[in-house]
């Protein structure tokens, strides 16, 4: 077992943690008050090499490793989870190109990706149909040599400034998973209109929004695999960027612990720094255990799908638990700034708002126990 982290991924780790320290946590307050969208930022991120990390070289891409885009994630998240979270959406987005789209469309969709800066959305989750991705109601009704889409998509990141969309529809709702199918939708399409941006408790710096489709027609040569794969295709995105959630997990819970540690060393109470209570050490304690278990367990399914295995498992190991931790760790932050850790004047009452999201989205972390334990049952 190698733990250590190679001289190219170093590289970027550093260039990651620059780019947090001096673009991002500067200005992270600034947007989680006002809800704009930073889109310069992010573009920023990716001149730098930090975002739509997992377009292959031969559609010339970086093809960055899972490892490798979990590194620069947790890096990011340290300096505002809203922003890395529209960050990672780019590879969210695109995944099911790379799992369920034919050389050609590769070529047509990831390479313009590579070569210039586009958002890309991905349109899974619906009001009614968040866990129960089986039960979406996006209909995909054939239309000669192409579908039409009616209606509506929620939660969606980045839904209101992406360029691209991977949509996920159904061509039978009574078939279930069975009727699912994958396309690849322009933002110019007619009929695809955005609808209004929430108001989050946390993460405000990401757009959150519903899609709505009213029909649009998408050409047969759009869909991602055949008929009926749809279901497939998103499974199998979700098990390759929840390592991703882990980290960015790894980085609230680290900012977390990085904030407390400074704090605990210089507030006084009873004549003596709070560091030196037993009670407050605990929660130290119990922050670095759970951030380097999270961080193991993020990078060992990184390691697995880097190399070509099954981590259906495993993932969602990753995001469960590194989520847990990251929610635990904030509110133990909180405590320990007291009254300061409530008000907007220290960082962790942010921190405690952003983790809360990570517990909910690209699965509710109830789900993930039930994907584990079907694993588990060899059900």
């Amino acid at each position: 077992m190698q733990f250590a982290l190679d001289d190219e991924l170093l590289a970027l780790q550093d260039t990651a943690r620059r780019f947090a320290d001096e673009e991002v946590m500067p200005v992270a307050a600034e947007y989680d008050q006002s809800g704009e969208f930073p889109r310069h930022i992010i573009e920023k991120a990716w001149e730098l090499g930090l975002s739509t990390t997992c377009i292959p070289q031969e559609q010339g891409g970086l093809g960055l490793s899972i490892e490798g885009t979990c590194v620069l994630t947790e890096e990011i998240a340290r300096g505002c989870a809203g922003i890395a979270t529209s960050v990672m959406c780019n590879d969210l987005g695109l995944t099911p190109i790379l799992v369920g789209g034919s050389q050609e469309q590769k070529e047509e969709w990831l390479t313009p990706c590579a070569e210039s800066f586009k958002l890309i959305s991905f349109c899974l989750s619906e009001s009614g149909a968040g866990s129960d991705v089986a039960g979406m109601q996006l209909r995909a009704e054939k239309d000669g040599d192409a579908y039409l889409l009616n209606g509506t998509k929620a939660w969606i990141t980045n839904g209101g400034e992406a360029d691209l969309y991977t949509v996920f529809a159904t061509l039978d709702r009574s078939s279930r998973h069975k009727g699912i199918c994958a396309f690849v939708v322009e933002r110019n399409t007619p009929g695809l209109e955005p609808g209004k941006k929430e108001d989050k408790l946390g993460q405000r710096a990401s757009d959150t929004r519903v899609v709505h489709f009213d029909d649009v027609r998408v050409p047969a040569r759009q869909r991602l695999g055949e008929e009926g794969q749809g279901f497939r295709i998103a499974m199998e995105t979700l098990d390759r960027t929840r390592p991703m959630i882990g980290a960015l997990a790894v980085g609230i819970a680290r900012r977390a612990l990085e904030e407390s540690l400074a704090y605990a060393k210089e507030r006084r109470a009873f004549g003596s720094p709070i560091g030196e209570f037993q009670a407050v050490q605990f929660m130290l304690a119990d922050m670095a255990k759970d951030i380097e278990a999270s961080r193991l367990l993020t990078f060992q399914c990184a390691w697995m799908i880097d190399n070509g295995m099954r981590a259906s498992k495993q993932s969602s190991m990753a995001k469960c638990f590194a989520t847990d931790a990251a929610m635990k760790a904030t509110v133990d932050a909180v405590q320990i700034f007291g009254a300061n850790g409530y008000t907007k004047e220290y960082p962790v009452e942010k921190l405690m708002r952003d983790a809360k999201l990570m517990q909910i989205y690209e699965g509710t972390n109830q789900i993930q126990r039930m994907v584990i334990a079907r694993e588990l049952l060899g059900q």
